[in-house]
């Protein structure tokens, strides 16, 4: 067994705070930074991989952290590190997105209207 404090190199909180369970996660196909140039992972851990390899297909705070076998708060750091190097995609879901006026209710309507004519 591997301790926490190991794995997460002795950090106790992640550098992010918006990080909640029902965070949606992805991993960043072809990441790049803010000049465009192809971002090159750090030395990245086997749990690191693990979160890259479970979030090829969108995946919550709290799913990456119970396929993980690892604490809530562990799992917030490593994926914090991973959302900071620009290899992993956060936000919030459709629902909260939706309520803070992220996604447009017409698009969402027509989409709706038209599955119904289906």
């Amino acid at each position: 067994m591997v301790r926490p404090y190991t794995i997460t190199r002795g950090r106790t909180a992640p550098a992010r705070d918006d990080l909640t369970l029902i965070t949606v996660l992805t991993t960043v196909e072809d990441p790049r930074d803010e000049h465009g140039a192809p971002v090159r992972p750090g030395r990245l851990q086997p749990e690191h991989r693990r979160i890259l390899e479970r979030c090829r297909r969108p995946a919550a705070v709290a799913e990456v952290a119970a396929d993980l076998d690892l604490a809530v708060s562990v799992t917030k750091i490593l994926l914090a590190d991973l959302v900071g190097q620009g290899l992993l995609a956060a936000r919030a879901p459709i629902t909260v997105a939706w309520a803070a006026g992220g996604v447009d209710p017409s698009l969402l309507a027509a989409v709706r209207d038209g599955l119904r004519r289906l």
